[in-house]
């Protein structure tokens, strides 16, 4: 479903406009960053007319002049050639669709048709393609997340190879790898590269700092509970924070303490496997994903996963993920808009800027570069259109232990399955390069949130201005990123295991099933679908074999996950200046 801002935004891209999301929101701009409309500018000369058009950029004109006619000439074997890419719905990708596949044509000669369909049809198309041969694309912006199953079925390009070989004259000597964010998303056991990062955006929690931060609020709020109100370190907080400002009216009107969503589609297990049971506490200590037994619940020994049910030594099925599951239908139904249950995460993203939601403790942060999030006249903005809300780090659950990874990014990353051969592969490694390159990650920062370089986070321009970004740029600047992390190389297939996930939580949503049924369900397909003979044949390395079923009693004696039952914790919240300090780089 696209948004009315992914409307307006193509009516003027397709008119021949840029679109700047904050120019209206009180930033300042040089004349170079202000960008120049494309029908003032000569088509006779693609390379300064594109210069112009990238800025702010991270490199100086003459920089990007010679990054863009580098690209020219290294494509001048390849003109005429078309290829398709393909990725999911997110402004960033609209973005690349209407305006870099243009550009990429006009400067190198190379026709992209640059397809956005939903992440699930993604995710089926890239799988046929691998296991079947059915061309679909010449390259896709896969999640990260499926890195496991790429390394397994070493169906895609390892791109750290082609690049030093046949790639070699088609690879960009400004690429600076070092340079792009969680590069090791995706990398495979031994660090090759399979895949390269388009577009990143990372979980956060998020909330109204002008209610956290009003002196009448907070004093209700501590003659209530006894604790100060502020940024809610573990679940506990976060709930009593959603009991109260859901029962208590802000200046007359009726609020939530809450925001989510809950109708059944792909979404839904996407809502739980990035990565909400690691947040409530699933898994063990280690970075990125749990050492043995990761957020999925899956046991892991060496590079083998051998199971996800307790029985398995796995925790999927355990006391965390059940009270994962619990606290998330018990505040869905408590605490959230009523039309939550109806939401999918494309309804869900951009409703925190309808001015009746005080905390989110699930966002991610490329809705946030919707406009509403922006805009003088919104109900979550001041009048220069500055922010009221802030984001801050995820709160952890009951089960989390100190070590273990904090939150989710989700990593789109370029991906070339190896059927795309030749000269289509030379052009489609060109693309990807071009999209994220150094004279338009900047940018395309500004247009959809999703940085994929370290320069573009570092840069002078938003350092300048930082203050739009309500903690955004804070958090990819602070030591601690590198604790959100994506679902890993553990997970062997996930194409077909990500659908168990919504339609198990599904059934516990409409009262089908109980929690502790839906996880045991969920548990016992996962271990199945890892040990099927039909996944076994798909796969040529680290291949899944499952431990023997033992009590559960005998992991719980075990040291890490699975854990047994745990008491709440003790709420606890901190000041949020006091936070920002903690992610300030020294």
């Amino acid at each position: 479903m696209k948004s009315v801002w992914i409307k307006k935004a193509l009516s003027v891209l397709l008119a021949g406009g840029i679109v700047f999301p904050l120019a209206h929101s009180g930033c300042s701009h040089s004349s170079e960053e202000q960008g120049t409309s494309l029908e003032r500018l000569s088509p006779d000369n693609p390379i300064e007319k594109w210069g112009e058009v990238f800025q702010p950029s991270v490199l100086t004109r003459e920089q990007r002049l010679a990054e863009l006619e580098w690209f020219r000439k290294a494509a001048e074997p390849l003109r005429g050639i078309k290829i398709i890419s393909t990725a999911e719905n997110i402004e960033t990708h609209y973005w690349e669709s209407r305006v870099l596949a243009r550009a990429f044509r006009d400067i190198t000669g190379i026709e992209v048709d640059h397809r956005i369909i939903g992440e699930g049809d993604l995710v089926d198309q890239i799988k046929d393609q691998i296991e079947n041969g059915v061309v679909h694309a010449h390259i896709y912006v896969n999640d990260s997340d499926t890195i496991g199953w790429h390394l397994r079925t070493q169906g895609v390009v390892t791109l750290s190879e082609y690049l030093k070989g046949e790639g070699a004259q088609y690879t960009n000597p400004g690429l600076d790898l070092p340079d792009f964010i969680n590069l090791e998303f995706g990398q495979d056991f031994d660090g090759n590269l399979l895949q390269l990062p388009d577009q990143q955006f990372v979980n956060l929690y998020w909330f109204r700092y002008d209610w956290f931060t009003r002196e009448d609020i907070k004093a209700q709020f501590k003659a209530k509970y006894g604790y100060e109100l502020g940024v809610p370190v573990n679940w506990s907080a976060y709930e009593d924070i959603a009991e109260f400002f859901t029962n208590t009216p802000v200046d007359g009107k009726k609020v939530y303490g809450h925001l989510d969503y809950g109708k059944p589609s792909p979404s839904l297990g996407w809502r739980f496997t990035d990565a909400w049971l690691s947040i409530a506490g699933v898994g063990d200590k280690g970075l990125p994903n749990g050492i043995p037994v990761d957020e999925w619940g899956i046991r892991v020994e060496g590079t083998i996963p051998v199971g996800s049910s307790v029985t398995r030594g796995g925790d999927l099925n355990g006391p965390a993920a059940v009270y994962a599951l619990e606290k998330y239908l018990e505040w869905m139904k408590k605490y959230a808009p009523p039309e939550a249950l109806q939401w999918e995460w494309v309804d869900s993203g951009p409703q925190a800027a309808r001015g009746d939601i005080a905390q989110q403790i699930f966002q991610y942060v490329t809705w946030l570069s919707d406009p509403r999030f922006h805009s003088a006249d919104s109900p979550v903005c001041d009048k220069y259109g500055k922010p009221k809300w802030r984001v801050a780090p995820t709160p952890h659950g009951d089960y989390w232990e100190k070590g273990m990874k904090v939150g989710y990014q989700d990593q789109g990353s370029w991906t070339i399955p190896k059927t795309t051969k030749g000269k289509e592969l030379a052009a489609a490694w060109l693309w990807a390069q071009f999209a994220g390159s150094k004279t338009v990650d900047l940018k395309k920062f500004i247009v959809g949130g999703t940085p994929v370089r370290r320069s573009t986070i570092f840069s002078e321009y938003l350092t300048q201005n930082i203050e739009s970004y309500g903690g955004i740029v804070d958090f990819y600047r602070s030591p601690v990123e590198n604790q959100w992390t994506g679902s890993g190389r553990n997970v062997p297939y996930y194409p077909g295991m990500c659908t168990l996930w919504w339609q198990n939580v599904a059934k516990a949503i409409t009262g089908e099933l109980t929690p502790q049924q839906a996880m045991d369900k969920l548990a016992s397909e996962q271990d199945a679908m890892m040990a099927s003979p039909q996944v076994a044949a798909l796969l040529h390395a680290h291949v899944p074999r499952l431990n023997p079923e033992r009590p559960r009693e005998y992991w719980y004696d075990q040291p890490g996950a699975p854990k047994p039952p745990q008491p709440r914790m003790k709420p606890e919240t901190i000041d949020y200046e006091t936070l920002i300090k903690q992610w300030t780089r020294r």
